[in-house]
């Protein structure tokens, strides 16, 4: 930290001969691009330095005019900087000679007065004053360093409403998207699950019908019996896959224990929440979750699964791990509509599934 400082303050008189030279020459229209790009290429320095030396990330992109008023705020910041690294070595070298008079016996300060304990103790006092305030006008120099940084070289207020307005464009997109897949999905399932049964359910019945033996007749309406108690059950994951209606009735909560127990595979659960959410968040998290855990049976031969769901500050934390082959693909179907539905409520979705598992479903939701 004290490094970029001290490298602060030699910028910091290298750009105040660049401002001084090249603020008169600004009032020349012809001369601005070649005066802003200089200023750009300073500032790239500074950015290397504030990420180097203070941990600080700043954005790129700042426009020539910005760069150049950054310049002039920040060599004042930088000479203040140089200001305090002289001080504290000024303090250093004093405490150096103090330090080498104590040892040879001297009186402190190389005069010829008694040197009494007392002396020595207002001088040990003094120091640790002048250190303190050495420490915190270092500080002080980094904090303003990032302050300034972050004022002329982050985005503006028009750039922040580019970036919101892309923003929602794109959220708009992947709701489309998800509204899309979920179609789909609902279609699949009715094609290959419910009509099929369905058509076998009615093929039993004909057969039933035409039958002329009553034993054989019994037989078969027994088995369309059975049928349509299986298109009924199908028809219940179909809707429960579409909108759990648990989910609007007692929450997030009790839906996630409800497809605990329906899953195939042990689920250990963990929610702690305070309260209810908004609908759209509750919905965001519930389906996170069911496709989570979907995607570890069908596909990752789990034999258990944790899910994990809590509130940490403004935002809901939906965590599912599974203890299978790991592997899964994030742009397929299944995760990639997730992490559309997640970003859709502008949300982040992330996963950690490495060959050979375990694998970690993520979904960090704003429910502030």
């Amino acid at each position: 930290m004290t490094v970029g400082v001290v490298f602060g303050g030699v910028t910091a008189f290298a750009e105040l001969a660049f401002v001084l030279c090249t603020g008169p020459a600004l009032a020349v229209p012809a001369a601005r691009p070649r005066i802003y790009a200089w200023a750009l290429r300073l500032v790239e320095l500074e950015r290397r330095r504030l990420a180097d030396h203070f941990d600080a990330t700043v954005p790129g992109g700042s426009s020539g005019p910005r760069a150049w008023r950054y310049l002039a705020v920040r060599l004042v910041v930088g000479c203040l900087g140089q200001g305090v690294v002289t001080f504290v070595g000024l303090g250093a070298a004093s405490a150096a000679i103090m330090v080498w008079q104590l040892v040879s016996g001297q009186p402190l300060g190389g005069g010829a007065g008694v040197d009494d304990w007392s002396e020595r103790i207002t001088f040990v006092l003094v120091g640790v004053v002048l250190v303190f305030l050495s420490v915190q006008g270092v500080i002080g120099v980094v904090t303003a360093e990032r302050a300034v940084a972050a004022r002329f070289l982050g985005p503006d207020g028009r750039e922040l409403l580019r970036r919101r307005v892309s923003e929602l464009a794109v959220s708009r997109a992947e709701v489309v998207e998800a509204v899309n897949d979920e179609r789909r999905r609902i279609e699949r399932d009715l094609h290959d699950g419910v009509q099929q049964r369905l058509v076998a359910l009615g093929m039993l019945l004909g057969r039933a019908r035409r039958s002329t033996e009553r034993a054989h007749a019994d037989d078969l309406l027994r088995q369309a019996h059975e049928e349509s108690q299986r298109v009924l059950a199908d028809l219940r994951d179909v809707t429960w896959r579409v909108y759990p209606t648990a989910l609007d009735e007692a929450g997030l909560h009790t839906a996630l224990e409800a497809l605990a127990e329906r899953s195939g595979v042990p689920v250990r659960l963990r929610c702690e929440l305070s309260g209810r959410l908004t609908a759209a968040v509750e919905t965001a998290a519930y389906f996170v979750v069911s496709e989570a855990v979907t995607n570890a049976i069908k596909h990752s031969g789990a034999t258990g699964i944790g899910i994990d769901v809590e509130r940490v500050g403004e935002t809901v934390v939906v965590r599912v791990a599974d203890d299978g082959s790991g592997g899964a693909d994030p742009s397929g179907g299944g995760l990639s509509g997730l992490a559309r539905r997640v970003a859709a409520v502008d949300g982040l979705f992330t996963l950690d599934s490495p060959p050979g598992g375990p694998t970690t479903v993520v979904a960090e939701l704003p429910c502030g």
